[in-house]
């Protein structure tokens, strides 16, 4: 059994997994900048390899293969990662949004392609968050969901830090009632990225107009339905990169875990007699002699000077970009400080 009362396997819980996942890709990423400058967050590579593909193999292991990516903000980023899928396993299609549509929006217009056209509106799937680094365990997820016959599953983990991530309320164990803001003081929850939906939750919005869940949606079901939310609540891990100080520190972590893939980018060169050191080092990266590249992030592009020196800092090709707070220029390169 898992906390949250659901058995932990079985072939019977598996087939209950539903078929479909849409992975939110889409968002601007604006705490993890500069790194966005460059890419959009689910295309940052976190020890090698990118968030998108992570979340595709994720799934994939989870036997959810038949995937939706969203896409706005530089897209073309996620598409050259991930593909169609097909070497990873899955079958991966791509809901373009313009403007960008939100938590709830976006469900809404992929909606097309995750439920079945030719018959009535209806069935689960997954949402996942595209920069979401979990092993929550989906099949006895979709038990939970099945069971408690709410419209919405979310994954949830006791909150590890209230003062910087917003709080999930729950009651009896099992069901969201309702949810607080970072630093609130209230015991809660932390929503890991992970839910199952029925679809008639998103049929009523209007396509191509933002909405978003935890912000409205989720409250209005709650207040018609006081078992519209469960909560699965396990001790599954979560690892954050919403700053580049969580996506450096995340990096090493996994890097001590998967084996060194942190500087690895395609194309780079970096000069022998240069030290780099608990750095992540992206594609197409020059790196001169005599260099000293340390904790930092060294992004698409960059070319390092030799003899150059950098601690603590997230490098990014200007490209003719004005700093911004805790921003400086440096010849041809944006140097931001990493708290």
């Amino acid at each position: 059994m898992n906390d949250s009362g659901a058995p932990s396997g079985g072939g019977d819980v598996a087939r209950h997994v539903p078929e479909k996942a849409l992975v939110l890709t889409a968002g601007l990423g604006t705490r993890l900048t500069p790194l966005t400058y460059v890419r959009a967050k689910a295309a940052v590579p976190v020890n090698g390899e990118t968030l998108a593909r992570r979340a595709v193999r994720w799934l994939v292991s989870q036997g959810v293969r038949d995937l939706v990516l969203n896409l706005h903000h530089m897209p073309a980023t996620i598409t050259a990662s991930v593909g169609d899928g097909s070497d990873l396993g899955a079958r991966v299609r791509y809901s373009w949004e313009q403007p960008l549509l939100g938590s709830a929006g976006g469900p809404r217009h992929a909606l097309p392609l995750l439920v079945d056209s030719s018959g009535p509106l209806g069935g689960a799937f997954l949402i996942v968050n595209g920069d979401t680094l979990t092993d929550v365990d989906v099949a006895a997820m979709a038990a939970t969901h099945r069971e408690s016959g709410a419209a919405v599953t979310m994954a949830l983990i006791p909150n590890p830090r209230p003062e910087k991530y917003g709080g999930v309320q729950v009651a009896e164990g099992r069901w969201v009632t309702g949810f607080s803001s970072r630093g609130s003081g209230q015991a809660s929850y932390h929503f890991i990225g992970v839910q199952i939906v029925e679809s008639r939750v998103f049929a009523n919005l209007e396509d191509g107009v933002p909405a978003e869940t935890v912000g409205a949606l989720y409250p209005a079901l709650i207040a018609r339905e006081r078992h519209g939310v469960a909560a699965f609540i396990s001790d599954a891990s979560f690892r954050d990169i919403g700053t580049p100080a969580d996506y450096l520190a995340t990096s090493a972590e996994l890097a001590s875990i998967e084996g060194d893939r942190m500087t690895s980018g395609k194309g780079t060169a970096i000069d022998a007699t240069a030290a780099v050191l608990r750095s992540a080092v992206w594609d197409d990266v020059k790196i001169g002699a005599g260099a000293e590249i340390v904790d930092s992030i060294v992004c698409d592009g960059v070319a390092i000077p030799a003899g150059a020196r950098y601690r603590r800092c997230a490098i990014v090709v200007a490209g003719g970009r004005s700093p911004r707070d805790r921003e400086r220029i440096d010849g041809d390169l944006l140097i931001s400080g990493i708290d």
